[in-house]
């Protein structure tokens, strides 16, 4: 079937710009899909953020509870999670059988998850205690409750039983498999050993100016000392879970109500953006889509790790620009309110993490350059959140294509051994010492990088891509450029491949 479109697509007659570029991001997503199928780097993936593991259990996050129907459905897809959990201990079986089984520390951890998703009070024994649950599917919906933590539990026993044997013994790829994977997350082509050495200078470059805004915070200050002093401020403290959700919201409505003015194109349905605490406990913060005709609003998701009450408004204040607006939220429904030019693939079925992440990193430095981080502190959160992302360029990059440690670094690199090939306790030295986060949930960011090999740079150097683009049309257009038509333009497009988004940007 793939060779078969890739044939049809070369004799394809585009009839608009439109379908110049579904057919070029057609083409750059099979051949890419070819490859990566060819390097048996296709099959059953385990890790503890995007695996099938989560995604069996997220789709019941935004399913309405509010009807007779609603419930019926959700006793309907519940019955269907034994089988679909089957069919991924097959492709489990499969990737042993050609050696692409993930590490015994991602199975261990993805089994933890799929641990705490079968037990009672987990989030499918959490359906039960709904309040809108009909009488008359109540028996029905227990009986599916069970058979969907049951699956899960026998999932546990085939990651113990069945593959401990079989699973690497690192998570490490090597570089050629590290440079398929990239590209599958930006839909461009680059270098690891270029994009290592780039984010080695990124990370010098972010230090200094980090240096800066501490000296504006406190006088004489630290990095950490500064962000001490922003942690002991009341000011910006939150004190519980449902503190933060009612504050994201907060600060998501203003968004909304301002860059909708004179930044960004809005149409009605994209101003609802729900935000949300997580039924779980794992520590990821997300982003999920409106449905089709935004019936279901977009949601910005937090699962807060157990154990954790206290929050900080310096350190999330970009996360919610991030994850909201101008970040994925408007990126994601300026797409999908686009049903005059988009079919439904360019839409909703595909999503490039270096266009889409990327395009969320950019709206962060673009809220500083919109005046919305004049605040030291939040300027702060926002350069913390860019380092994260370029500490991670390193040891990602670094780890799974065998690079030595870089010692130009010095005191940055933490308890990272200068000029050894990094290994996951460099990894995690290197992590604690150039990020500010619960610990918690910086190892669960930790364990992320080793098992999602290529996916974690794609934030950063989709930023920078983004902002090359930017550069180049507006050297190309000099005194027409206009910001808000760039933005508007480019997202419309749907979250195509990087390359794409330059050749369409040339239309």
């Amino acid at each position: 079937m793939r060779t078969e479109t890739l044939r049809a697509l070369d004799t394809a007659q585009p009839r608009d710009d439109v379908d110049r570029v579904t057919i070029h991001a057609l083409r750059n997503h099979l051949n890419l899909q070819s490859d990566l199928h060819a390097a048996n780097l296709d099959v059953a993936p385990v890790n503890n953020i995007a695996s099938p593991v989560q995604w069996v259990r997220e789709i019941f996050d935004n399913m309405p509870t509010s009807t007779t129907d609603d419930w019926e459905q959700i006793v309907e897809r519940l019955r269907h999670v034994p089988r679909a959990l089957e069919s991924y201990t097959e492709g489990l079986h499969e990737a042993a059988s050609l050696g692409k089984l993930a590490s015994m520390t991602q199975i261990r951890e993805a089994g933890a998850q799929a641990e705490a998703y079968s037990e009672l009070k987990g989030p499918f024994g959490s359906l039960l205690a709904h309040d809108s649950v009909p009488d008359s599917l109540r028996e029905s919906l227990e009986q599916a409750v069970t058979d969907a933590r049951e699956a899960y539990g026998g999932l546990v026993r085939a990651f113990h039983e069945d593959f401990a044997a079989t699973a690497r013994e690192t998570d490490a790829v090597g570089e050629d498999d590290y440079r398929l994977h990239l590209q599958s997350f930006l839909g461009a082509k680059l270098e690891p050993g270029e994009v290592y050495e780039w984010g080695i200078e990124q990370l010098q470059k972010l230090d200094e100016e980090q240096r800066l805004v501490a000296h504006q915070i406190s006088p004489g200050a630290s990095i950490r000392e500064a962000m001490k002093a922003l942690n002991e401020d009341p000011a910006r403290r939150l004190n519980s879970t449902d503190e933060l959700r009612r504050w994201m919201q907060a600060l998501s409505d203003q968004a909304v109500s301002e860059l909708s003015k004179d930044h960004f194109e809005f149409t009605d349905a994209m101003r609802n953006l729900q935000c949300m605490i997580a039924p779980t406990q794992d520590g990821g913060i997300y982003y999920t889509p409106p449905s089709n005709d935004f019936s279901r609003p977009g949601r910005m998701w937090w699962s807060v790790p157990e154990g954790t009450t206290r929050h900080a408004t310096w350190e999330e204040t970009t996360t919610v620009y991030h994850e909201g607006v101008p970040g994925h939220h408007l990126q994601v429904a300026t797409a999908l309110a686009n049903a005059g030019e988009l079919n439904a693939w360019r839409r909703m079925g595909i999503w490039v993490s270096g266009h889409g992440e990327g395009w969320a990193l950019y709206a962060e430095r673009l809220m500083e350059e919109l005046g919305y981080l004049n605040d030291p502190g939040d300027r702060m959160g926002m350069l913390d959140s860019q380092r994260l992302r370029t500490v991670r360029v390193i040891f990602d990059v670094g780890f799974h294509c065998g690079y030595k440690v870089p010692a130009e670094l010095g005191e940055m690199l933490g308890g990272a051994r200068a000029g050894e090939v990094w290994s996951p306790q460099d990894g995690w030295d290197f992590l604690t010492h150039n990020v500010i986060m619960d610990p918690a949930v910086l190892r669960f960011e930790w364990l992320r990088y080793m098992g999602w090999p290529g996916q974690a740079p794609s934030y950063k150097l989709g930023q920078e891509l983004w902002l090359d683009l930017r550069k180049q049309v507006a050297a190309r257009e000099g005194d027409q450029f206009d910001l808000k038509h760039f933005h508007s333009r480019a997202l419309r497009l749907g979250s195509v491949g990087l390359d794409t988004l330059a050749h369409a940007m040339t239309l």
